[in-house]
């Protein structure tokens, strides 16, 4: 019996004429992207269907984040140039993907994370593919300075968001969500953390625009939490705390690029709080099926806190005053940037785990009794 393989070969195989790469370059995949846009019907009813919502769920990715389309690029790009050590600063899924490409590429990686504030979920992946890993005591900002420093005196390639190619391979989400919905969004929701997916996407739109494979450009809304917002403040925020560990973050590298997606755009960057998060993840997970990272979460948040503003309502209009839209009603994507097994710590901290039962048939049934 012959198997047949599957025509998806990964972000740098389907958008090659869009990406940094040539003959030359060794391309190291994993088969990431081709994640689903999945049409949010829960979400829709939350709005009083005065939106249309779809979620593109980038917890698909082969470790589990949307960090995987940007490291097939920059890892290819760092074996072509000769490179044998690659390095990053992380909070988590920077250093799960890194690790993994990496391994795949016959590269060592070394992982600098703050001691204490990485997922167990995420952790636990880097130390799998092999990893190094160095916790420091200190924030992520200060784990990007370090790795910053070491790759200016060391041939080691630097695989955070601030290379690039990184860049270049992240842009590719919204390649993805334009031709799956056969032009962009009016609205495009994201988390920012480090800021690499805002700037990216918003390369990514400007490029599909110039190219002619799209006839509009999105606002681009981002999302960070109240105690790690410094986009919101307008000043870096040197003790970030929240629970969405992949957004904890002080002093994002990518600042001036998710300044521009917001204002080229006209868009905005708002702040949403634990609480708003945690029931975003919730609800995410037992009405949409789908169970994501609580940084993931902080999107949808983000949506439902400006629709009850009558944000969509007020932008949308002025939209269609300027672009002739034809719609009625606004079409939104929400990403959703990781899976929630990266952190199954919060997961059974949510969702909390009952007693063990009797091993009877009565007691279960007067535990369903109790729900119904």
């Amino acid at each position: 019996m012959r198997l047949s393989v599957s025509r998806w070969q990964g972000v740098i195989a389907h958008y090659r004429d869009f990406l940094p790469v040539t003959e030359k370059t060794p391309i190291v995949t994993l088969h990431e992207g081709n994640t689903p846009l999945l049409r949010a019907r829960w979400l829709e009813q939350l709005l009083d269907q005065k939106a249309e919502v779809y979620l593109k769920f980038e917890g698909t990715n082969p470790t589990g984040s949307f960090k995987d389309r940007g490291m097939t690029v920059a890892v290819s790009k760092a074996l072509e140039r000769g490179l044998t050590i690659g390095i990053c600063a992380s909070t988590g899924n920077t250093s799960a993907s890194a690790a993994a490409y990496c391994g795949v590429a016959g590269m060592k990686c070394a992982i600098v994370v703050p001691a204490g504030k990485i997922a167990a979920g995420k952790l636990s992946q880097a130390l799998a593919h092999g990893a190094i890993i160095c916790a420091v005591h200190g924030s992520f900002d200060d784990a990007l300075r370090i790795v910053r420093e070491l790759t200016k005196e060391l041939p080691i390639a630097l695989l955070n968001s601030i290379n690039p190619d990184r860049i270049e391979g992240q842009k590719t989400c919204v390649f993805e969500i334009c031709d799956a919905l056969g032009d962009a969004p009016d609205f495009h929701i994201l988390p920012v953390g480090n800021a690499g997916n805002i700037t990216s996407h918003w390369k990514g739109y400007r490029e599909y625009f110039e190219a002619g494979r799209i006839s509009q450009l999105p606002v681009m809304v981002g999302v960070q939490a109240e105690g790690a917002a410094p986009l919101v403040r307008g000043e870096p925020v040197p003790n970030p705390e929240t629970i969405a560990t992949a957004i904890r973050i002080g002093n994002p590298a990518s600042w001036q690029g998710a300044i521009k997606a917001r204002d080229e755009s006209g868009g905005t960057i708002i702040a949403v709080s634990d609480e708003a998060i945690v029931d975003a993840y919730r609800l995410l997970a037992r009405r949409e099926g789908l169970f994501v990272e609580p940084a993931s979460a902080a999107s949808v948040a983000g949506l439902l806190k400006l629709a009850k503003e009558g944000y969509f309502e007020r932008k949308f209009a002025q939209l269609k005053s300027e672009r002739r839209v034809e719609r009625e009603k606004p079409l939104i994507v929400c990403v959703l940037t990781g899976h929630g097994l990266k952190d199954p710590q919060t997961a059974l901290q949510t969702f909390q785990l009952p007693e063990p039962l009797p091993p009877t048939v009565d007691a279960v049934k007067r535990a369903i009794e109790q729900v119904m």
